[in-house]
């Protein structure tokens, strides 16, 4: 079936969401998502910052929808038009949703280790308003630790509930999720009980802004300073794909990630043996530098010579992509 969004047409399976129908065209018209995950199921519809306009229903049924509707959950129509950035309306409400999604998130950018992949601060620089209206008391909540390598800051959550699909769909048992209602609603463990299971580290990948933190990475490091190096090793978990990215600080590994794709959506998920415990690079066959976008904060920092990393300078193969990389990324 033919969908047209912002005057770009494409034809999808049935099914297909408006999201991902703007996925697989690509560029500015793809909205933002930041609870929607495709890899977990029953995701979306939380956080609303993927409204879209639907000018045309279908081709049966060209009426427009009388709201804004959330495209991570609604099904495209054979003929269907949208508008995302091409509509004012859209605009100003992705605005006062971003003012919403602040109203209680503490100004932690210059110490959060999330920054410089928050999805949140993204959309703040975007969207967001220069000043807030709000002029209550914000919620406040103590840290906590979920586990021995993971602290939860609830004052950042926007209750996205990735954490909670994740640890119900890719772990044996959850034990932890949305306590409360209302403006109390948090993400806590029943009576502080710790999270722990092989998978539980991946909470902290899926988490688009810094509620969930990796306690053996935290403050050790500004993202933008580390060099992302793509590898995998054959791991001894059957559910583990074993493909990582090592973040080095000169020749140290100080924190491994599972692979993300452009969307900021871990690709394969991974367990706490590769992610915590394998920080040697003997550890790892060594694949080469991560592709970092040019629009990413990352790539100030990401190979801006052609001096490969200590770990990879000894590999030809490698050596030639990282001169290809800074080629590239100069031309840019």
């Amino acid at each position: 079936m033919k969908v047209t969004i912002d005057g770009i047409s494409i034809d999808v399976e049935p099914g297909t969401s408006i999201l991902n129908a703007a996925r697989q065209i690509g560029g500015d018209i793809v909205p933002p998502a930041m609870c929607y995950y495709s890899k977990l199921e029953g995701s979306g519809g939380k956080c609303r910052t993927c409204l879209v306009k639907v000018t045309k229903g279908s081709e049966k049924d060209p009426r427009p929808m009388p709201k804004l509707v959330a495209s991570c959950r609604t099904g495209v129509m054979d003929g269907m038009e949208v508008q995302n950035i091409t509509s004012p309306e859209v605009i100003e409400a992705r605005k006062g949703i971003v003012e919403m999604l602040l109203i209680n998130h503490p100004l932690d950018c210059p110490v959060c280790d999330q920054a410089g992949e928050c999805h949140l601060q993204d959309l703040g620089y975007e969207h967001g308003a220069a000043k807030t209206r709000y002029e209550f008391d914000r919620r406040t909540f103590e840290k906590i630790d979920i586990g021995d390598k993971i602290q939860l800051h609830m004052t950042r959550c926007i209750l996205c509930y990735r954490c909670v699909f994740t640890a119900d769909q890719i772990t044996e048992q959850r034990v932890h999720g949305v306590l409360n209602r209302g403006d109390h609603a948090e993400i806590s463990t029943y009576i502080q009980k710790a999270v722990d299971n092989d998978f539980s580290g991946n909470v902290i990948d899926v988490c688009p802004v810094g509620a969930l933190t990796d306690k053996t990475f935290r403050f050790k490091n500004r993202v933008w300073f580390t060099k992302p190096v793509e590898a995998h090793r054959d791991c001894e978990h059957e559910k583990c794909s074993g493909k990582v990215t090592l973040w080095y600080k000169g020749e140290d590994v100080i924190r491994v990630t599972a692979r993300k794709d452009q969307y900021g959506e871990v690709e394969e998920f991974i367990c706490n043996t590769c992610r915590f415990d394998k920080k040697k690079t003997a550890d790892w066959v060594i694949e080469g530098p991560r592709k970092v976008s040019n629009q990413s904060v990352i790539s100030s920092n990401h190979y801006d010579t052609l001096r490969p990393l200590p770990v990879v300078k000894t590999n030809p193969v490698l050596l030639e992509a990282n001169k290809e990389q800074f080629e590239r990324e100069t031309r840019l």
